[in-house]
């Protein structure tokens, strides 16, 4: 057998029309790593738009001939890559061709999952022409996300910041009697919201003519399954593609014991009582967010994290502002700690924590540390795909290993955010349509509705300095800001992170009302390269809580004068 041996291909810059001599702002690769045929080696940039700079062919980069600041012209050589020549001898025999689907397949595309990936998916695909069945498990479309998750959750929180801010007033002058809680009305209210959306996508289904099956299923085959149908029985379904949307599900803790007062999200967004004491056990969006609500209610909090932050993932001056307009919430804040025992008594859950010899007792624990994804639990080697640590590993069309089987959302990886699974699903539709697409999302903002709000994206300033990467960072305190101040949010903080070298920014992260409205402008600004003049030069409306993103351009060029003027040495 012959051995095929590498051959040099120089890469060199495309012709960029009018523009000659622009600089390098970005390497995306390094010498020695494997290449992908048209992945982006390197960005260019023009005084009107960037330039992806792609490989030509798949090989290994053998070393990049240019780096950042310099400049190139049509023709520059940039870099070269080995590319293997191909086999001259035997090759080896290839793999037996996958089950084919019969010409009377059921569907072009089956959809596993009505959550927001899932029915974005299928509707996707049914304006590309497909003909689409949609296997949803639960009674209503919407998945975990609109059901029992992200949408009663901000009706309730809502209600809360609602609450919370009707006492603040008083300071001002406005006094408002001591509110009543009617938990029928309320969780009317909630129920009544989630059900004008789940009516609407039923609605958006037929429109579409996607067929929606009840029940929950199983692969049997490269292109079948078996659904174990709502109602009772069972209904075999044959597809020419799948779309895995499965979602995920909470994390049981074991040492909980079995009991109505011990509750995951779902159940404590059914609002069984306002308890005197709750617990939440994690300290992470989930629960920070059920704590707010059950502490408008009138509920004593404690919280439990195992990990030595709230919010790990945020950086620490934000956490702070928030931890301190939280302090009335809580009776205790448990960072770095864990729960070792737990019983059920008549006068409530008994939890030791390690460390504690005593225990505390409470009238309602709400678990929340954490989901794990659904992907095991489809019978997805009987369709030959792969998985790993339960995630369902993708390529950038949403692909796995099985090619005409994709997924999308929580079961492919971490983040699980409901906006993340949509434009997968996007993408997965339209590439099994055929059509050319990919998930190259740069980055994808996160955001817990507490009280304040916290939302972030890109590169934080601990992980910046924790990776040793060379960053500016931008701050404007909303102090500042005379919206904030009218609105009794002078608290607040509008941070941004540019890189070092490039100046384009990189990361931003907001603490104060309406945080998540806002963060999508940091995350556009990152997916188009924008720097600080970019952002600082942009005209935003005044007075808002908006122009804060703005105005921390400003104060990271040294040039704005709504706050004390920069000290020059």
């Amino acid at each position: 057998m012959t051995v095929a041996m590498p051959d040099t291909l120089d890469i060199r810059v495309p012709d960029l029309g009018d523009y000659a001599k622009v600089p390098v702002i970005e390497i995306a690769v390094a010498p020695g790593q494997p290449i992908a045929k048209d992945q982006t080696l390197l960005v260019v940039e023009s005084d009107k738009a960037t330039l992806d700079i792609p490989s030509p062919a798949e090989g290994h980069l053998i070393e990049m001939l240019v780096g950042l600041g310099d400049t190139v012209s049509a023709g520059t050589l940039v870099a070269r890559l080995a590319v293997a020549a191909p086999r001259a001898a035997e090759a080896p025999a290839p793999a037996s061709p996958p089950q084919k689907p019969s010409a009377d397949a059921d569907c072009d595309v089956l959809v596993i999952g009505g959550g927001p990936g899932g029915y974005s998916a299928a509707f996707r695909a049914a304006d590309l022409g497909q003909r689409v069945i949609l296997v949803e498990r639960d009674a209503t479309l919407g998945g975990v996300c609109l059901n029992v998750g992200c949408i009663p959750s901000k009706a309730l929180l809502h209600v809360a910041a609602v609450t919370e801010e009707a006492v603040r007033l008083a300071a001002h002058g406005i006094h408002f009697g001591a509110p009543t809680v009617d938990l029928d009305k309320l969780r009317t209210f909630k129920t009544g919201t989630v059900r004008r959306l789940t009516d609407g996508l039923t609605q958006m289904a037929r429109q579409r003519k996607v067929e929606v099956v009840r029940g929950s299923a199983r692969f049997t085959g490269p292109h079948a399954v078996s659904v174990a149908l709502h109602d009772g029985g069972t209904r075999d379904l044959t597809f020419a593609g799948a779309i895995v949307a499965a979602g995920s599900s909470p994390v049981a803790l074991p040492m909980l014991p079995d009991d109505p007062r011990v509750v995951n999200s779902t159940g404590a967004l059914e609002l069984p009582v306002v308890p005197r004491r709750l617990l939440v056990i994690g300290g992470g969006i989930i629960g920070l967010e059920m704590a707010t609500v059950y502490s408008a209610l009138g509920a004593r909090v404690d919280v439990v994290e195992r990990l030595p932050n709230l919010l790990e993932g945020v950086d620490r001056d934000l956490v702070a502002v928030w931890t301190k307009r939280n302090a009335h919430r809580f009776d205790r804040i448990c960072t770095g700690a864990e729960v070792t025992a737990a019983d059920a008594t008549p006068d409530g859950i008994a939890v030791r924590l390690a460390g504690e010899a005593a225990a505390q007792t409470y009238d309602l624990v709400l678990q929340a540390a954490g989901r794990s994804p659904n992907g095991a639990t489809l019978g997805l080697d009987a369709a030959g795909v792969a998985l790993d640590g339960g995630f369902v590993p993708v390529d950038a069309q949403m692909r796995t290993n099985v090619p005409h089987i994709l997924a999308i959302g929580d079961c492919v990886g971490q983040p699980m955010l409901a906006h993340k699974a949509v434009h997968q699903g996007h993408v997965a539709a339209e590439a099994a349509a055929g059509h050319k697409a990919g998930f190259d999302a740069a980055v994808i903002p996160s955001v817990a509705y507490t009280d304040p709000e916290i939302a972030w994206v890109g590169l934080t300033e601990t992980a910046a300095k924790a990776a040793g990467r060379s960053v500016e960072v931008a701050r404007f305190p909303w102090a500042a800001s005379g919206r904030a101040i009218a609105n009794g949010a002078d608290y607040g903080l509008t941070k941004l992170l540019f890189d070092g070298k490039t100046k384009r920014i990189v990361g931003g992260a907001i603490v104060g009302p309406s945080a998540g409205d806002m963060i999508g402008e940091v995350a556009l600004a990152i997916e188009m390269g924008a720097d600080a003049t970019d952002i600082g030069r942009t005209i935003h409306p005044h007075p808002t809580l908006g122009e804060t993103i703005g105005l921390a351009a400003e104060a990271g060029l040294g040039l704005c004068t709504d706050l004390p003027p920069v000290v020059r040495r």
